[in-house]
């Protein structure tokens, strides 16, 4: 069993010069140790919960998996809000965690922070988009993805008008947007995407608030990514008889009637990974990107019964024209005639 932090024992004691022994004093009844762990610590910082059915439990479940794989000592905390992630990414390197995983793009600038001030141990940022001496970031390539339900989304709509709702925009919500927008314009060039953040990946009111307005909009087909608030918008949807999609675990069961697909990333298995290649010191500084070719790790989640075959097999088959790089996204190939490319715009 991992310790577990929770948001407020970890405010409380880790203030001042004796949060380290504080800390550990006040959850050593929760720390666990799996076996030998060969001197073996891993810890994730988490912004949300670990039952959120999305991106938070994706998070600890591969945690979890890594300390099945390589009897590591483990460590969480939820809910670690962006003024307290400094403190937390300290916290766990002071008390000698080798590899620590902040699982969120928004702890970029706490890992930059940090990790000079601690040489000997490793941290990697999900989702992130910096790399260090110590420093790795693992991304999935959630353009890949979103592509494909922008192609969904873009045959299903009769509308005409697709939208997108996260909880804040950095790189890899701009990606996923991104993706997103080629997917539907090419099916249809003209097609309306919208986009909104609203600041908060749990925040179940704010999401209600804001697939509300979106579906008010005119909006009838809704991708969406969010956290704890992510079933919200999916069972909104399903209220309001539009569509929307999935994220990170497979959510067709969660709105049935809504969901058209989801687009699953598995990053308990990519996590577990790069905690593996700590463990032997093979990692490296550097960003690890993994898209549709490891389907294990990214794929589409069950369809929808709504989404007729022709598209199913459609999608499923330019999924594999990306796999072989007749489709790409970052660049034209050349000299092949039978290569379709799409330019990803830089943002």
């Amino acid at each position: 069993m991992a310790a577990n932090f929770s948001r407020r024992q970890f405010l409380l004691y880790s203030s001042a010069t004796l949060s380290t022994s504080l800390l550990l004093k006040a959850c050593s009844n929760k720390s666990v140790k799996t076996g030998d762990s060969g001197g073996f610590k891993i810890a994730i910082a988490l912004p949300g919960v670990i039952t959120d059915k999305a991106w938070n439990q994706s998070g600890y479940e591969g945690l979890q998996l890594a300390k099945q794989k390589l009897s590591a000592e483990t460590a969480y905390v939820e809910q670690v809000p962006q003024a307290d992630q400094t403190e937390a990414l300290s916290d766990f390197a002071r008390r000698g965690y080798n590899l620590i995983v902040a699982h969120g793009g928004q702890f970029d600038a706490a890992i930059q922070q940090v990790a000079p001030k601690f040489p000997k141990t490793f941290f990697v940022g999900v989702n992130g988009a910096v790399s260090g001496t110590n420093i790795a970031s693992l991304r999935i390539d959630h353009l890949q993805a979103s592509y494909l339900c922008g192609i969904i989304g873009a045959s299903m709509t009769k509308s005409n008008k697709l939208a997108y709702i996260a909880g804040q925009e950095f790189e890899a919500t701009q990606q996923e947007l991104r993706g997103f927008e080629l997917g539907a314009k090419s099916i249809k060039p003209d097609i309306k995407i919208s986009s909104t953040f609203t600041g908060d990946w749990n925040d179940v009111a704010k999401a209600k608030e804001a697939t509300v307005a979106i579906i008010s909009s005119g909006a009838d087909v809704i991708y969406q990514w969010l956290d704890t608030a992510s079933p919200t918008v999916l069972q909104t949807a399903s209220e309001k008889g539009v569509y929307a999609f999935g994220n990170t675990l497979d959510q067709l069961e969660v709105a049935p009637k809504a969901v058209l697909t989801s687009a699953v990333k598995r990053l308990d298995l990519a996590i577990a990974f790069l905690a593996e290649l700590a463990k032997q010191n093979q990692i490296k500084g550097q960003i690890y990107t993994i898209g549709l070719e490891k389907p294990e790790i990214l794929n589409l989640g069950k369809f929808g019964t709504m989404v007729p075959k022709q598209i199913q097999e459609k999608v499923l088959n330019i999924r594999q024209e990306i796999v072989t790089k007749k489709i790409t996204f970052d660049k034209c190939q050349e000299g092949g005639k039978n290569t379709r490319c799409v330019k990803q715009a830089r943002t």
